[in-house]
């Protein structure tokens, strides 16, 4: 029976299933501090297959209906209560800003129509009921009217668990983290081109998981195309809208020679680096060029929790990388990153690390510099050891996508013959593009279910 690595996980979590299976997954990739071991038995497929992929995952959805509702008008917020017992509380000002009206919003294209200038931040409201179709109905000073779907409004609520559920929705932030015991999910070229359910199951596995392995795409350059037309467009960059993998005379990057590649991400010299990376086997090698990766976020939290130092002076010094040559046009890139970069919570979302591009220029005071090298050393080490490094040798016809932005990936040194050169073609993608059809494919599913 084929499984996909999700199909008990992530849709059931998105869709708010209570079920044991997703509160597990849930609390598995809710504990990023620990060491990753194997995967959970439930999620240690190694495929993801088109219609059965994800069918026994797709419930659905709760409805909410609304038993009460009045005006707190000395706190300025109305008080929903639900059938269910809970209580949710809104704000003046965010209902009024937020009307769902014509004349408030422009519904074809689900964007604000009012204005910021004509919002009254200080409003009261006159009439606050719940209509006979369930829905509430806010009449305003102006005699405004605004009606609120019951759904729309228990989805946006404020309370801490609505806002973490939503934002867990919209943007799947949670991973799950692992180690060199990572049966890699992989998937079949075809059925994600043309199979929605596989699609879905494939972008999902690479937000969780961070990388998946497509089998069966045809041995000829063009299928890393194919693959991002299915999502939206390629990321062009200095290297081409795709780029070829090959050994090069006087090579403009340290990938088109056939030595070692360290653990590196693509692009740190971009200001904005491609958050999704393509690589099609076209051609292997005769000997070597076996594939590395590790799972960066991991990494970041083993240095965090064994070397707090060095977790502090690589997620806050900042590191210039530069990239110079000529290829889709000439260019000169220089930036500035930290190695690993945090959001406003402290979690880890970003790595910036490639050692070939590292700048000579280090702009750090004197008594910085030290502390810098012991720090990013500390960090290679720990992606270097064995028990956290995936070994994989791709075939012709494999197609590794994976996070750019949460992966570092290498290559062993590899020997060619003329007849038989290795050759692997490669393209980028951003994760605002690859987030957007995530949530198009997700909505579609559901609503076939």
């Amino acid at each position: 029976m084929w499984m996909s690595t999700f199909s008990r996980f992530a849709l059931p979590v998105l869709q708010r299933s209570t079920s044991a299976m997703a509160c597990q997954a849930l609390r598995a990739c809710r504990r990023p501090a620990k060491a990753a071991g194997p995967l959970p038995s439930w999620l240690t497929s190694a495929q993801i297959r088109g219609h059965q992929t994800l069918g026994s995952a797709s419930l659905p959805l709760a409805r909410h209906s609304v038993r009460h509702v009045r005006a707190l008008d000395e706190d300025r917020l109305m008080e929903v209560e639900w059938e269910d017992g809970g209580h949710s509380l809104y704000p003046f000002t965010w209902l009024r800003d937020n009307c769902q009206c014509p004349l408030c919003t422009l519904e074809s294209a689900q964007a604000r129509k009012l204005l910021m200038s004509d919002l009254d931040v200080h409003t009261g409201v006159d009439v606050v009921e719940v209509t006979n179709d369930n829905k509430v109905s806010i009449v305003w000073p102006d005699q405004h009217t605004s009606v609120f779907d019951a759904e729309w409004l228990k989805k946006r609520c404020f309370s801490t668990a609505a806002r973490q559920a939503m934002r867990e929705e919209l943007f799947l932030n949670e991973r799950y983290y692992w180690d060199s015991k990572l049966r890699i999910p992989t998937a079949d070229y075809q059925e994600v081109l043309h199979d929605d359910k596989a699609a879905l199951a494939w972008l999902l596995a690479l937000r969780r998981v961070g990388i998946v392995y497509l089998k069966g795409a045809p041995v000829e350059q063009g299928q890393v195309a194919r693959l991002a037309q299915r999502i939206g467009y390629l990321r062009l960059t200095f290297y081409g809208h795709t780029w070829q993998v090959q050994d090069k005379y006087m090579a403009n990057n340290v990938a088109y020679t056939s030595g070692r590649l360290s653990l590196h991400t693509d692009y740190p010299a971009l200001h904005f680096a491609p958050g999704v990376q393509f690589l099609h086997c076209i051609n292997q090698a005769v000997e070597g060029g076996e594939s590395e990766v590790v799972d960066g976020f991991h990494m970041a939290e083993q240095l965090r929790r064994e070397d707090p130092e060095a977790f502090r002076i690589l997620s806050s010094l900042h590191v210039d990388f530069t990239d110079t040559g000529m290829d889709y046009c000439d260019f000169m890139l220089q930036s500035k990153k930290c190695i690993i970069d945090l959001d406003g919570e402290g979690r880890v979302v970003r790595i910036n690390y490639n050692n070939a591009t590292r700048d000579s220029v280090l702009d750090l005071p004197l008594h910085q510099v030290q502390p810098f090298y012991r720090a990013l050393k500390a960090y290679v080490d720990i992606m270097n050891r064995a028990e956290n490094v995936v070994t994989y040798r791709m075939e012709p016809g494999d197609i590794v996508t994976f996070d750019n932005w949460r992966l570092l990936h290498g290559r062993r040194s590899y020997i060619s013959r003329p007849d038989m050169l290795r050759h692997l073609e490669g393209a980028y993608l951003d994760w605002d593009e690859v987030m957007s059809r995530l949530r198009i494919l997700r909505s579609s599913v559901n609503e076939d279910v």
